[in-house]
């Protein structure tokens, strides 16, 4: 029997339809029913791609035992954190303050009216040292919701003060060449010089900070800073973190060597990284840097683009409930797919060992050294591929998030025309598209769709600012004036509908008409992705460069703000202000602008080609003819003598114009 998610459109929803569990999404219906009988809300937030949420369902969700504790004393309630990423914001900040920890799946008992008294994340289902079983725990919550509901109606109301004391806005700040100094400074401090990146496991792929590094390197020239970039992308890329294979991220190391991975790829990694090395490979020329780069933008519209034109939200973690199970190699897996000697070959080149680097004696694989025999290495790489290709493969989050669709349009199109790969920049735009026709209901953006029909859940403050930088990053690409107008619309309603009113810079993360949650999630720091306040801010700097100038000073002054409530963040730990260093790096750079007419494309072509190359992070590059209706950019910048020309600005200064490749070189 289903119960009331078989009508989701969130794939992780859909898993749990035919739990014994009688599951509610979350809604007002939900919470009524709880009012109405009296009982405690159980939240479950979890999302498709999670291995723990998976192990979680099978232990206990799918228990009838356990459903029928559930169901006798809660109103259970089924959230996926992608969807609504503001209800997991609300209930893990409480969780953290709770326990000092969060994670999913996440689990949390709250009062009829939503407010939690009790949070955890992962419970077995018998009692482990210090932990109780699931069962033990549901018990003792309802039984301490019938003898002393009042205790923990006000425990709960305590927490919500609590949490509504530490959610205030960052002071105001000098973000500014010392600050920025600064933060390199202590990144430096914080780099594992022995394998890359930061910190010790579990360990994350640094991308935003990465790009901030890159971006200081551009401005102050910093060997430093340019070398924790190719350590860390280094590292990455050739280790068990990077599918060798066929290309693509898993979500992070179980270890901090980057040997053996969590395998679950997910969207929003990929776009950033694919950003990083593409960025690194046009400021290096590392040929390394640029293979990464193809093979995961390829992973991207492969693996995961949707027949709509989107791009889809993950690859699970597990394969037939086993973590690993499609991507790990034994010794004589490889012997039996290549023979002896290939295999013998392959096996050091790849670092399989008989013990094996993962479980049950397998092998993550890693690449430390480029094959010296390139016929060799194509032909046991299509050879392994083919044979994986054979075996049960993980399973498909297929909805399209709005936010994570807007870092990979602007990944594409960015890197598309660094690197010169015009079809990345056609998928962009196809993707620009879906998400305009199908996720703008009304002028307000919904938050996700699946196979082509839109959720009701309303986009967030990341979903307006990812997408319109995407479109931004678009409109350059591609000197389409419809992108620039439909990034200024989205822009729009951020800065009316997502702003503080009595604290100039600082946003919230939900609208101002959206649901009311118990509490208003306005959380600043980059984490996985970017928060929705500094993509917003790089959004609106990129805006200012583009826009009109009705608009741009505007959009400056917006962006200037946002930066300014984020000084103690970035300079005390910036390895959560990634994305905020990366805007001020832009703002302290300009952003140079270059504009490039000329009479047709043809006559364009590589001076904007060379400005793509030669341009900082998060600078401007935009080509058409000159005065093109509704790109102003382009306004007033005619051709010399007959020949394109390029337009250098930084700030509000401009350099003359230039005619060709050496000139503009120079200018940069």
């Amino acid at each position: 029997m289903s119960n009331r998610l078989a009508a989701a459109t969130s794939p992780y929803l859909l898993q749990h339809a035919d739990n014994p569990v009688d599951w509610w999404p979350w809604g007002p219906e939900a919470l009524a029913e709880a009012q109405r009988r009296d009982v405690p809300i159980l939240l479950s937030v979890g999302y498709a791609a999670c291995h723990w949420c998976h192990v979680m369902a099978h232990e206990s969700f799918e228990d009838e035992g356990t459903a029928a504790l559930m169901n006798a004393n809660f109103v259970n309630i089924k959230v996926d954190r992608e969807e609504r990423p503001d209800i997991d914001a609300v209930y893990m900040t409480a969780t953290q303050a709770m326990t000092g920890q969060g994670g999913w799946p996440m689990t949390c008992f709250l009062t009829p009216e939503g407010e939690p008294f009790h949070c955890g994340t992962y419970y077995p289902p018998r009692p482990r040292p210090g932990m109780p079983s699931f069962p033990q725990l549901l018990v003792a919550v309802a039984e301490a919701w019938t003898e002393r509901p009042d205790e923990l109606r006000e425990g709960a109301g305590q927490i919500m003060a609590h949490l509504t004391e530490r959610a205030g806005p960052l002071k105001e700040s000098v973000v500014d060449d010392e600050a920025l100094a600064g933060a390199a400074a202590k990144l430096a401090e914080d780099e594992d010089r022995v394998h890359g990146g930061f910190g010790s496991a579990p360990k994350f792929p640094p991308s935003m900070v990465l790009e901030f590094l890159l971006r200081h390197h551009e401005r102050t020239g910093s060997p430093e800073a340019l070398s924790i970039v190719e350590r860390a992308t280094h590292a990455m890329g050739r280790g068990g973190l990077y599918d060798q294979l066929a290309g693509g991220f898993s979500r992070y190391s179980v270890d901090a060597g980057w040997v053996v991975p969590h395998f679950e790829k997910m969207l929003y990694d990929n776009a950033l990284l694919l950003r990083l090395y593409a960025h690194l490979a046009r400021r290096t020329g590392s040929e390394f840097a640029e293979r990464i780069a193809d093979e995961t933008a390829a992973f991207l519209l492969r693996d995961l683009r949707t027949e709509e034109g989107g791009f889809a939200a993950s690859l699970d973690a597990d394969t037939d409930g086993i973590e690993g199970l499609t991507y790990v190699w034994t010794l004589k897996q490889l012997t039996e797919v290549l023979g002896e000697k290939d295999a013998e070959w392959a096996a050091e080149l790849f670092q399989v060992t008989e013990a094996g680097t993962f479980e049950g004696g397998a092998s993550t694989l890693q690449l430390p050294l480029d094959p010296d025999d390139e016929p060799r290495w194509n032909g046991v790489r299509s050879a392994l591929l083919r044979s994986r290709a054979d075996r049960p493969q993980p399973g498909l989050d297929d909805k399209v998030i709005a936010a994570w669709n807007g870092l990979a349009i602007t990944a594409l199109a960015e890197g598309g025309l660094a690197l010169g790969r015009t079809r990345w920049i056609d998928a962009a735009a196809e993707a620009a598209r879906f998400l305009m026709d199908k996720h703008l209901v009304d002028g307000r953006l919904r938050r996700s769709s699946r196979h082509g029909v839109v959720g009701d859940a309303a986009g967030v403050l990341e979903d307006y600012a990812c997408l319109a930088d995407g479109l931004l990053a678009l409109h350059q690409a591609t000197g389409e004036a419809r992108w620039l107008a439909d990034a200024t619309e989205l822009l729009e309603v951020a800065l009316t509908r997502f702003a503080d009113p009595e604290v100039p810079g600082a946003f919230h993360d939900t609208a101002d008409d959206a649901e009311q949650l118990v509490h208003r999630p306005s959380d600043p720091g980059d984490n996985a992705s970017p928060s929705g306040a500094s993509a917003l801010a790089g959004a609106l700097l990129t805006a200012s460069a583009l826009a009109g100038s009705a608009a741009a000073g505007r959009y400056r002054d917006a962006a200037e703000q946002a930066v300014s409530r984020t000084g103690a963040l970035s300079s005390e730990i910036p390895r959560f202000a990634g994305h905020w260093l990366s805007v001020a790096e832009a703002l302290r750079a300009g952003p140079v602008q270059v504009a490039v007419t000329g009479p047709d494309a043809v006559s364009r072509v590589e001076l904007v080609a060379e400005a793509a190359r030669q341009v900082h992070g998060g600078g401007i590059v935009l080509g058409g003819v000159p005065d093109a209706e509704g790109v102003p950019l382009l306004a007033d910048r005619p051709l010399v003598e007959g020949k394109a020309a390029a337009y250098v600005c930084r700030g509000y200064v401009c350099d003359r114009p230039v005619t060709s490749v050496e000139e503009l070189r120079a200018a940069l």
